[in-house]
């Protein structure tokens, strides 16, 4: 009897234990659940598909260099964790999704370990924002690149790395089953009301420095709206401290908890107010104007200006090359800014329906209708194993 497929799948935070599920389903798809395993490191997704990942990703959610530092003897050691699970399945390749600190780190801890393993990142620094040193660094680590933007390839491909582009897994993100009514109706919210969709990220770092920010905006909001209705999707990495925070709120808002809420929110929402990051692209599909906030610890905010090579941080509108959706960065996000671009929209439907239009042209720069990106990445892993021969 052939021995299965051993795929190491490793990812750190929510989005990418997204793409390491899609990964793992497109792989059982092609080759039967029979012909192929999984081990590694994830969360919940990933873990519904067989990865039954050593410990909990959610320490692994890092934002910030002085929380960087502070979290290094942990990194190590769950690098370690994850080195010594691959010794003792020993797979037959290793994909390392996102997470660009952990990963590298497993990477390099994989390659001392066996220099025989194909390594295989799925989805590569944005040195074309900052810091493009690290194509160098992520071309002496790995043996392939998996790229989800379009414009990535030249960066790694001149360092010698090769590249294959898959597109975004958010791009493919399904909307048909979500029901805007079904949510409305289990929460008792009424036909006509105005809803407002509260993203405040997926790492415990965001929640601590973004969310502050969207409650001001919100009671601003609120105080002047209180027919408006608050949804707050929460990722599972950081559920218990967003229920814990939004029940301190002194008005009603939902804490919604799971992917069909999340899809029917998205529809359902007038306008969201969004933490930067793979949720924005999410928004945009689902046709959902958005206004866009991101803090970070002001020593962290201090160096970052000195690396950062645009002017945007929402991916729509570096594809766009414009502000399609505002972004409120820094001190910028603030209660006052905040409400007032939401209210705009809001109050505009007419705003709100341009926004839309200039959202969905700049999906299509992105590369939206394309292959589905996981059937992309499971046919590029596949191949890095048949270009290694028989014996890999």
């Amino acid at each position: 009897m052939t021995k299965p497929l051993c795929v190491m799948l490793v990812a750190a935070e929510a989005s990418g234990d997204d793409r390491g599920a899609g990964l793992a389903r497109a792989l059982k798809a092609r080759l039967g659940p029979g012909a192929v395993r999984f081990v590694g490191v994830g969360g919940e997704q990933m873990a519904r598909e067989g990865v039954e990942s050593p410990f909990d990703i959610s320490e692994l959610s890092i934002l910030g260099l002085l929380e960087g530092l502070m979290a290094y003897r942990k990194v190590v050691r769950r690098v370690a964790d994850t080195a010594a699970l691959a010794a003792r399945e020993r797979p037959d390749v290793a994909v390392l999704i996102d997470s660009w600190g952990f990963t590298l780190r497993v990477a390099q801890a994989l390659r001392r370990q066996d220099p025989t393993l194909p390594l295989i990142k799925y989805v590569g620094p944005q040195v074309w924002a900052s810091r493009p040193g690290r194509a160098k660094t992520l071309a002496r680590a790995v043996d392939h690149l998996l790229a989800i933007h379009v414009f990535d390839a030249p960066f790694f491909e001149k360092e010698g790395l090769k590249v294959t582009f898959v597109g975004n897994a958010a791009l493919a993100l399904d909307f048909d089953g979500a029901d805007p009514q079904r949510l409305r109706r289990r929460l008792g919210l009424a036909e006509d009301a105005q809803i407002l969709l509260v993203l405040p990220g997926s790492r415990p770092g965001e929640i601590k420095n973004v969310l502050p920010a969207f409650e001001a905006a919100v009671s601003r909001l609120k105080a002047e709206r209180p027919d408006l209705e608050i949804l707050v999707p929460a990722a599972p990495t950081v559920l218990d401290a967003v229920r814990s925070a939004v029940a301190g709120w002194p008005y009603r808002a939902h804490v919604l908890e799971g992917e069909e809420a999340k899809l029917d929110a998205m529809k359902a929402a007038t306008v969201a107010l969004a933490c930067s990051g793979t949720v924005t692209t999410e928004l945009a599909i689902a046709g959902c104007p958005m206004v866009v906030g991101y803090r970070l610890g002001r020593l962290t905010y201090a160096i970052m200006q000195r690396l950062i090579r645009t002017p945007y941080i929402t991916l729509f509108n570096i594809a766009a090359q414009d502000f399609v959706a505002p972004e409120f960065v820094q001190d910028r996000c603030n209660g006052e800014a905040l409400a007032a671009a939401l209210a705009a929209r809001l109050d505009d439907a007419e705003l709100r329906a341009r926004q839309v239009a200039a959202q969905d042209a700049a999906l299509v720069k992105m590369g939206r209708g394309g292959p589905d990106p996981s059937e992309a990445a499971a046919a590029a892993v596949l191949k890095v194993l048949a270009e290694r021969g028989p014996g890999a």
